[in-house]
């Protein structure tokens, strides 16, 4: 997924008849004569090796990051400058770790790692250059959102099922499957609220993390809480009037 950038700073032909020869060739040997019995080359199973193979420790040019690159870039990222006063979504120290993206550079392999800051309400981006193992560049905005890690979204649903307003998704539950809500399994996932001029109940989403939830019964009904908004950053929970 791609974030949008902020402004801070033998000849081929040869083979190729070859290889279509020897195909042909291998059919035609292989082919059952007219009204004859089957042949062995014809009835033999063709399985191809599933396995691909251990993953490449690093990408090329504009590949995407692999899982060894990020936890390498993250290990450069998340220093003691970062970490220092940060908190995460569950108030723990140190900020929330949203996602990683490859730069949009012409040389090497630099990473963008993108956190959010719950103390400062701020989004942080650090800028790393994965082959040289140093951290390039640092820089955080308030009021600037990224879609949610699943930890956020996990944390949103814990706080409404806490909350007086689980009435809501409990009603929902019953009309969706007509049973009753007993703390059945749940899939959720979430978007970013951004409040509207008219919202009376989640004005402050924007400045704050604001979550609105989608969430999925195991039997794969959608309950209807589209009134329902988690602040993340206050740890509160609004119904939309």
């Amino acid at each position: 997924m791609r974030y949008p950038k902020w402004g801070w700073v033998l000849g081929v032909a040869t083979v190729t008849a070859l290889v279509a020869f020897g195909v042909a060739s291998w059919e035609a040997s292989a082919a059952p004569a007219p009204g004859g019995p089957p042949t062995v080359a014809a009835d033999q199973a063709s399985v191809s090796n599933p396995d691909p193979g251990p993953a490449p420790s690093a990408g090329i040019g504009q590949d995407a990051l692999t899982s060894t690159e990020i936890t390498r870039a993250r290990s450069l990222a998340e220093t003691t400058a970062l970490k220092a006063g940060a908190k995460d979504v569950t108030g723990a120290a140190g900020p929330e770790y949203l996602a990683a993206d490859i730069a949009d550079t012409d040389t090497g392999r630099t990473a963008e790692l993108y956190y959010y800051d719950y103390h400062g309400n701020r989004l942080v981006k650090q800028v790393v250059d994965v082959s040289a193992g140093r951290l390039t560049g640092s820089y955080a905005a308030t009021g600037m959102q990224l879609p949610p890690s699943d930890r956020e979204v996990k944390t949103a649903l814990d706080l409404l099922l806490a909350n007086p307003l689980s009435a809501d998704l409990k009603d929902a539950y019953a009309r969706a499957t007509g049973q009753t809500f007993t703390g059945q399994a749940l899939s959720p996932t979430a978007h970013i609220y951004h409040a509207l001029p008219a919202d009376t109940g989640a004005s402050q989403c924007g400045k704050d993390r604001c979550l609105r939830l989608i969430v999925q019964t195991q039997d794969g009904h959608i309950l209807d809480l589209d009134k329902i908004i988690v602040d993340l950053s206050g740890r509160t929970i609004a119904r939309l009037n």
